[in-house]
């Protein structure tokens, strides 16, 4: 099977989406285009959500157990925070959670 890409793509990405063609079964090569179309439309939309788990664990990582402390002691002053950083109110809820749920451990 040949490949026709439309406007101008590298012959480094054309070679690679080859390989992939000539070496995988098409039920997966289609399998792997929906998902990413369906993917693709819902961050279009804005229904996609992309990262906001992983803000929650890079917040509260690598904290120890004073800081952790400090930061629930101190909620009013993190909310500003993690607003200023541009997180939704549910994010900044989710970080609260798992805070709480590192003190009980």
């Amino acid at each position: 099977m040949q490949l026709r890409l439309k406007g101008r793509v590298s012959k480094e990405l054309h070679d690679e989406m080859q390989y992939y063609i000539d070496n995988l079964p098409i039920e997966d090569i289609l399998a792997g285009l929906r998902f990413a179309y369906s993917r693709y439309r819902a961050k279009e939309q804005g229904r996609l959500r992309v990262g906001r788990r992983s803000k929650v664990k890079q917040e509260v990582a690598m904290l120890s157990r004073e800081q952790i402390e400090w930061r629930l002691g101190h909620w009013d002053k993190m909310v500003k925070v993690y607003r200023e950083k541009g997180y939704s109110y549910p994010t900044i809820y989710r970080i609260k959670v798992a805070l709480l749920d590192m003190l009980k451990k």
